[in-house]
């Protein structure tokens, strides 16, 4: 199958070509940053961005939600959202 869109430049508005699974961790940094988090099941998340120098928590988020975000880390300690989807 051939990919109409593969000539076309990568940037932080463009689909995920590279999802991964992201499993919470409080020392290991994410494979790639990602441009957004799916949340599959709704809760609290424990993240740092990219360019962050602290941790940021989000509360209350949906199952379902897409969490427009460029972290680093999601931090185990903290976090109750659960099947969370790497966009990169």
């Amino acid at each position: 199958m051939t990919d109409a869109f593969s000539r076309m430049a990568d940037s932080a508005d463009a689909p995920s070509s590279h999802p991964f699974a992201v499993v919470p961790s409080d020392a290991a940094p994410l494979v790639a940053t990602p441009k957004a988090l799916y949340i599959g099941s709704g809760g609290t998340l424990v993240l740092r961005t990219a360019s962050g120098t602290a941790d940021v928590t989000f509360r209350n988020l949906a199952s379902g939600q897409l969490l427009p975000v460029r972290a680093r880390f999601v931090r185990a300690t903290g976090t109750t959202a659960a099947d969370i989807v790497a966009l990169a």
